[in-house]
C-alpha cells in the first residue's frame, strides 16, 4: 500500500492532481489508516497510471470515466464503444487544429499588412486591423474557403494580405 505521496512520486502526477483526479470519480484510494492517510493498492497505482496515460493522450475527464468504465466491465462493452470514443476525440482534434490554423494564416496576414518599423503606431495596420474587424473576417476567410473547397475538391483560397490593408481602409 502506497500514501498519497508516494503515488505521486510513483506517478509523476501531484498529490493535488490526484486528489481532484479522486473528487472527480476517476480513482479512489482502496482504503485509509488509522491516522485518515489515504492509501493505495497496487490496482489502484495501475488506474492512476490508466487515467495519466489517456490524459496524456488528450481524452477528457468524461470520455476517461467512461474509457475507465469499459476497462472495469470489458465483458459487457465492445471495441465498438472505444472507438467511437476515441475517433470523437480525434474529431475533436482535427477540428481545433483547423481553427488554429485558420489563426495562424490570420496572424501571417496581419503581419505580412504590416512593416514593424520604429514609426508611430498611430497608423499601424494590425491595429487598424483589428479595430475594424477585419483579423476576424482574415479568420473567416480560410474557414470559408476550405468549406467552400471541401464541396468543389478545389485545392485552399489564397487571401492576400492586401485584403486586410483594402479592409481598413474602407
Amino acid at each position: 500500500m502506497m500514501k498519497i505521496s508516494q503515488l505521486a512520486a510513483h506517478s509523476g502526477l501531484s498529490a493535488h492532481t490526484l486528489r481532484f483526479y479522486e473528487k472527480n470519480g476517476l480513482i479512489e484510494a482502496s482504503g485509509r489508516s488509522s491516522s485518515g492517510y489515504r492509501s493505495y493498492s497496487e490496482d489502484d497505482v495501475r488506474r492512476v497510471e490508466f487515467v495519466k496515460t489517456a490524459r496524456d493522450a488528450g481524452f477528457s475527464l468524461d470520455e476517461i470515466s467512461q474509457l475507465l468504465s469499459i476497462r472495469l466491465d470489458r465483458d459487457q462493452h465492445t471495441c465498438e464503444e472505444v472507438t467511437a470514443i476515441t475517433r470523437h476525440k480525434l474529431d475533436a482534434v482535427s477540428a481545433k487544429i483547423a481553427q488554429l490554423e485558420d489563426i495562424r494564416q490570420s496572424l501571417a496576414l496581419l503581419l505580412k499588412s504590416c512593416d514593424g518599423g520604429l514609426d508611430s503606431a498611430e497608423h499601424c495596420s494590425i491595429i487598424e486591423a483589428l479595430d475594424a474587424g477585419t483579423a476576424a473576417a482574415a479568420v473567416q476567410a480560410p474557414q470559408a474557403a476550405r468549406s467552400s473547397d471541401t464541396m468543389n475538391n478545389a485545392g485552399p483560397a489564397k487571401t492576400s494580405p492586401h485584403a486586410v490593408r483594402a479592409k481598413t481602409k474602407e
